[in-house]
């Protein structure tokens, strides 16, 4: 058995934050990105927040490419622990992120071959966390939660000096061999604890968590 820490991302209904939260996730994230199935609106996600964040959870806002405007209306409603890029941000424009906000700040990055992991690397030293996620499909409007899978050796000799998630088509049935062949200390599930796009189940992420804990 490992600690691996697990983030449940793109909750929208209280019961699934309750499960994350009760099956021990260190983080949970909600989307707020328009063409996601998983979109919701900061003073939605607010109250739904709240329990997790007094059980010490910590919330990830979760964005694409966000205007000054839009995550300033993210950090007033939600006040997330740490605000997600997922899409094209510059190590400057991450570094003001941060600044603006003053929460911490996970820059997503789309894999596919060992090469894809140096786009990580000017941003060492600038984020507080890296996450790996598979590349998304030739045709997908989403840059992430496609359910898409890469190659996890890579990352086990590949060394960062900052923390980083395995995103990318994890669930219960792969998690464990996600951490053994990647040498992952934290995973990032979305659609893997899904019935259908956008919509969690409890149970699956209770057995995620499970079996994360397990791995």
């Amino acid at each position: 058995m490992t600690d691996v820490r697990a983030k449940i991302c793109g909750l929208s209904t209280s019961d699934a934050v309750q499960a994350a939260a009760d099956g021990g996730a260190s983080h949970i994230g909600f989307v707020f990105f328009a063409k996601s199935p998983r979109n919701i609106d900061p003073d939605f996600a607010a109250p739904l927040a709240a329990p997790a964040r007094a059980r010490g959870v910590k919330i990830v806002a979760v964005t694409v490419d966000a205007t000054d405007t839009e995550l300033e209306r993210i950090n007033l409603a939600l006040s997330p622990d740490l605000i997600q890029l997922h899409g094209h941000e510059t190590p400057a424009r991450a570094a003001e992120i941060k600044q603006r906000s003053g929460a911490g700040v996970i820059r997503a990055f789309r894999v596919e071959t060992a090469a894809d992991l140096d786009t990580a690397r000017p941003f060492e030293g600038v984020v507080d966390y890296l996450m790996f996620d598979a590349k998304a499909p030739a045709g997908a409007v989403l840059p992430g939660g496609n359910g898409a899978v890469f190659d996890w050796t890579i990352l086990a000799d590949s060394k960062f000096e900052t923390p980083w998630f395995l995103a990318g088509g994890l669930d219960v049935g792969n998690v464990s061999e996600a951490v053994k062949a990647s040498g992952a200390a934290m995973v990032d599930v979305s659609s893997g604890v899904e019935i259908a796009p956008g919509v969690k189940e409890p149970g699956l992420i209770t057995a995620f968590l499970d079996a994360v804990r397990r791995a």
